[in-house]
C-alpha cells in the first residue's frame, strides 16, 4: 500500500502536469512511463557494474556505452543517478536533447519495454516540472515491488475521464474477481487479446505469488513466469507503453506485450496457444467483413466486434483452457442469427460454466452498459450439462457516476481482509460470488430460482433459445396478499360516499 504522503505527492505532481499544458491523462502517465524506464535502465547498469566489481571482471553489457554520443554529451551523463542531480535547466536540456535520442535507438535492452520505447516523444514543457516528477520518482522504493506497483496503479487510477480514456480501466476488483473465479496455475499461458493497461494480467500475476509463493523458487517456474506465462495484445502504442511498464512494475520482467489488431489479423501462430483467457474487450462497433479476420469468420459470421472477439477467444484456447469475459447484456439476448450462433457454441460445442450478471453502474463514469461475465471452458466436445447464474446487485461501490465505496476498504473487493457482517451483503456482493461459485456442482444445484444464485439445465436453455439472460430463468417471488371480504369493502364505499353527498350539501349552503 502506498502512503497518504505518497498519494499527495502525486497529486500535485498531476495538477502540475495540468497547470504546464498537459491535460490529456494518457500523455501524464506516458511520460512518466519513460522516465520510470530511464530509472529502471540505471538500475540495471548500477547491477552490472557493482558485479563487475566484485567479480574483477570487465562489464559483459553496458546500458550506457563508453564515451560520448552524437552530440557530444557523455553517456554517463544521460543516467538517472546523474541528470537527477543537475539543475532544473541543465536536466530538461539533458533530458530533451540527449536521453530521449538515446531512448530511441536503445538496442541494448532487448525487452518488450525497450521494443515499445522506440518512438518515445519527450513533451513534459518546463525545467520545473520535470524536476519536480523527477524528485517525486526518486524517493519511490523501486525494490519494493508493491510499493511501485500500487503507485502506478494509483495513477492509472487517474485515467477518469468519458469517453475514448474509460475503455481501458475496469475497474480493478470486477477484476479481482474474475481471477479469482478462474485460479490461474503456475503453468498457465494467459492471454488478453485487449490488453490496455495490462490489468488483468497484473492481477493474474499477483494472484499466483500470493497463492502459489513457491512459483519464483522453482528455476524452470520462475522462467515461464517472467518469460511465457503473459501475453496481451493492444492496437495502440500508448498503452502497449504503458501495460509494459505495469507489467515491469509488478514485477514481470518480460511479458509478451505486443502490437496486435485482434481482430483484423489472422491468428493462425496462436490458434490453440492459451490455457487462460481474461478479458473485457470493446464493446461497441463494427468491421466490414473484408477487414476481419478470415478464421473468425468461419466461426461466426458476423460485423459485430463483441462477437467477433468470442469467436476470437475460441480461436485462441487451447483444449482445456478456461476463459472469463466481460461482454454486453446485448450478447445473452441478441436475436440475430450471428447471437444466437454463437451462444449455440458455447454451449453445445464449449462448457459454458457461469452468466455473472453485473449491475448497470460498474462501468460507470466512463458508461452506463449492463454487463456479464461469461466464464467457459473449450473442449470442441461439449460438457455444459447446466450453467450457473448469479445476480450481482452491490459491488462494494455505490453505482453512480461517483462510484463512493460502501464498506471501509478492508471489506470490499471479493477478497476482502476483513470478513463481512451478515448485513453487509447487500453492499458488497462479490465475496459471496466466490462462496457459492465454489459450491457450483453441490449445493447451488438445490438452489430455487428465486435465489440471488441459481442452475439452469442445458436442456432448459436450449427450449429458450439459447438466450442466457439471467432474468429469462430467473422466478419472482410472490408474497402473499390478504384480501378483504366483498361486503366489508362495500360498506367502506358506501361510507365513503355519505360522507361526500354531506359535504357536497354543506358546500351547497354556503353559496
Amino acid at each position: 500500500m502506498i502512503t497518504g504522503a505518497i498519494k499527495s505527492q502525486i497529486d500535485q505532481i498531476w495538477n502540475a502536469f495540468w497547470s504546464g499544458g498537459i491535460s490529456n491523462p494518457l500523455e501524464v502517465i506516458e511520460q512518466i512511463t519513460y522516465l520510470l524506464f530511464l530509472r529502471r535502465l540505471d538500475d540495471l547498469h548500477t547491477l552490472e557494474e557493482n558485479r563487475s566489481a566484485r567479480l574483477k571482471q570487465p562489464m559483459a553489457r553496458r546500458v550506457f556505452p563508453k564515451g560520448k554520443d552524437p552530440k557530444g554529451r557523455p553517456y554517463e551523463d544521460l543516467r538517472w543517478s546523474r541528470f537527477k542531480n543537475f539543475a532544473a535547466g541543465e536536466m530538461h536540456t539533458v533530458v530533451s536533447d540527449h536521453v530521449f535520442p538515446f531512448l530511441r535507438t536503445l538496442g541494448g535492452d532487448t525487452s518488450t519495454y525497450a521494443h515499445h520505447m522506440k518512438d518515445a516523444r519527450f513533451t513534459i514543457p518546463t525545467p520545473a516540472l520535470l524536476a519536480k516528477v523527477v524528485d517525486l520518482l526518486d524517493n519511490v522504493p523501486m525494490e519494493d515491488r508493491d510499493t511501485k506497483g500500487d503507485l502506478y496503479e494509483y495513477m492509472l487510477g487517474k485515467i477518469a475521464t468519458a469517453g475514448q480514456n474509460g475503455q481501458f480501466r475496469t475497474p480493478r476488483h470486477i477484476i479481482r474477481l474474475m481471477v479469482e473465479m478462474t485460479a490461474p496455475q503456475p503453468t498457465d499461458i494467459i492471454c488478453d487479446p485487449a490488453c490496455g493497461t495490462a490489468g488483468f494480467l497484473v492481477a493474474a500475476g499477483e494472484h499466483l505469488r500470493e497463492r502459489h509463493p513457491n512459483i519464483l523458487h522453482n528455476a524452470k517456474l520462475r522462467e515461464h513466469f517472467h518469460h511465457r506465462m503473459f501475453h496481451g495484445f493492444d492496437f495502440d502504442n500508448t498503452m502497449l507503453r504503458i501495460g509494459s511498464m505495469n507489467m515491469l512494475l509488478h514485477g514481470v520482467e518480460n511479458p509478451d506485450i505486443r502490437y496486435r489488431d485482434s481482430l483484423a489479423q489472422d491468428h493462425a501462430a496462436d490458434e490453440e496457444a492459451y490455457t487462460l483467457v481474461l478479458a473485457n474487450p470493446p464493446f461497441a462497433g463494427s468491421l466490414d467483413y473484408e477487414n476481419t479476420a478470415k478464421d473468425l469468420l468461419q466461426i461466426v459470421k458476423t460485423k459485430k466486434t463483441d462477437l467477433l472477439f468470442l469467436a476470437l477467444f475460441l480461436r485462441l484456447l487451447k483444449p482445456g483452457g478456461r476463459a472469463a469475459v466481460i461482454v454486453p447484456d446485448g450478447v445473452l439476448f441478441g436475436s440475430s442469427k450471428a447471437h444466437k450462433e454463437l451462444r449455440r457454441l458455447l454451449v453445445e460445442d464449449q462448457k459454458l460454466n457461469a452468466v455473472v450478471s453485473l449491475p448497470g453502474g460498474v462501468f460507470k463514469p466512463y458508461a452506463g452498459v449492463s454487463t456479464a461475465i461469461l466464464l467457459f471452458t473449450k473442449t470442441n466436445s461439449g460438457g455444459t450439462d447446466s450453467v450457473w447464474f448469479y445476480d450481482v446487485e452491490a459491488d462494494g461501490w455505490s453505482l453512480d457516476d461517483k462510484r463512493t465505496p460502501l464498506l471501509p476498504e478492508d471489506k470490499l473487493g471479493p477478497v476482502p481482509r476483513t470478513a463481512l457482517a451478515a448485513d453487509e451483503h447487500d453492499k458488497n456482493n462479490l465475496p459471496d460470488v466466490l462462496a457459492r461459485w465454489a459450491e457450483r456442482e453441490r449445493g447451488e444445484r438445490e438452489r430455487p430460482r428465486t435465489e440471488q444464485s441459481f442452475c439452469v439445465p442445458k436442456a432448459d436453455i436450449a427450449a429458450q433459445g439459447y438466450d442466457l439472460s439471467l432474468n429469462r430463468y430467473k422466478e419472482v417471488v410472490h408474497q402473499a396478499v390478504e384480501h378483504r371480504a366483498p361486503k366489508e369493502i362495500l360498506a367502506d364505499l358506501a361510507k365513503l360516499e355519505g360522507e361526500i353527498q354531506r359535504g357536497m350539501k354543506e358546500l351547497e349552503g354556503m353559496l
